[in-house]
């Protein structure tokens, strides 16, 4: 046997490096378009990572899983962020996925409410109760409604059928790239109105969080450096890049993920490190104005703009 070949059968193996597992907000979807582009063009490889791609069991999990250390990134929104630090969960804003919100009031275009201003007397499906209620009440008294004239009913996540049954005749918490696509396929024209449009600041719809203490802030940065430019890639091959995702798994091959795929794409961060200081100061603000957190938090106890140089 050679002398090289016997060094190598005696000499340790080199220890794999740990992979960087990123736990995302719910199953793969559009809004995901950067990551699953990325890992299937071998991008992250290329960048020296191996990445673990995790879709939570319960999509309350990711931030818990970050704070903990059982999760190096978790995909979370910008308004969960705040009550998260209000819990004391010990964990800040490093990237952005999409930024802009994708939340919006939903009714029918061809229905009675034309505009929110028609909701007074009305019925309105929800489905969750905190920061969603608070966007909507926010959006009725700006078009001059108080909420205890509108009628809200629980329609347990089932916002679509409930619209389009008529059991209410709006819903809020719609995503604008996915339930306009789902009433259409049931018969029927939606239109949406918007938060940002409607009294609310605008935000980001989801972020990665970490816990500045357990973070490797080296491969972090690497990792939303490549999804940076899976992002480009998107917006300039928009097409290809849809043909890249859908391979992904059967699950997202399928005629709503395409349609929204293309209502999702303008909302990617084209620039994931960077950090709008005035934009986050403005929505804790109004999530203290509403009651959901005693204080607004400084920015920097929140939030991390990892393209500034380390301290």
């Amino acid at each position: 046997m050679k002398r090289a070949a016997l060094l190598a059968l005696l000499l340790p193996a080199p220890a794999m490096a740990e992979p960087l597992t990123v736990v995302l907000d719910w199953f793969v979807n559009p809004d995901h378009g950067p990551i699953i582009v990325a890992e299937r063009q071998g991008w992250f490889a290329e960048a020296g990572l191996e990445v673990e791609i995790v879709a939570p069991a319960d999509p309350a999990d990711p931030p818990k899983m970050a704070a903990s250390g059982q999760a190096d990134l978790a995909v979370t929104y910008q308004p969960q962020l705040y009550l998260q630090h209000a819990e004391g969960l010990p964990l800040k804003r490093v990237g952005t996925l999409v930024e802009s919100p994708l939340y919006c009031v939903m009714a029918k275009a061809d229905g009675p409410v034309q505009g929110l201003a028609d909701l007074k007397g009305r019925k309105v499906g929800f489905s969750v109760a905190g920061i969603e209620e608070a966007l909507l009440h926010t959006m009725l008294r700006t078009n001059g409604v108080e909420p205890a004239e509108v009628e809200f009913v629980n329609v347990n996540f089932a916002l679509t059928p409930a619209l389009a049954s008529g059991q209410a005749d709006a819903v809020a918490g719609a995503f604008r790239n996915f339930e306009l696509h789902q009433i259409a396929a049931a018969g029927s024209e939606g239109r949406c109105f918007l938060p940002e449009e409607n009294g609310v600041p605008s935000y980001e719809e989801l972020i990665y969080v970490a816990n500045p203490d357990r973070m490797d802030r080296e491969k972090v940065v690497a990792f939303l450096k490549v999804t940076e430019r899976a992002a480009g890639f998107i917006a300039d091959h928009p097409e290809e890049a849809w043909e890249i995702f859908r391979g992904w798994s059967a699950e997202v091959d399928d005629d709503l993920n395409a349609a929204a795929w293309g209502d999702t794409l303008p909302h990617f961060a084209a620039h994931p490190m960077a950090l709008d200081a005035d934009r986050y100061a403005a929505f804790g603000r109004y999530m203290a104005e509403v009651g959901l957190i005693p204080a607004a938090p400084e920015v920097a106890e929140v939030a991390m703009d990892l393209s500034a140089p380390a301290d």
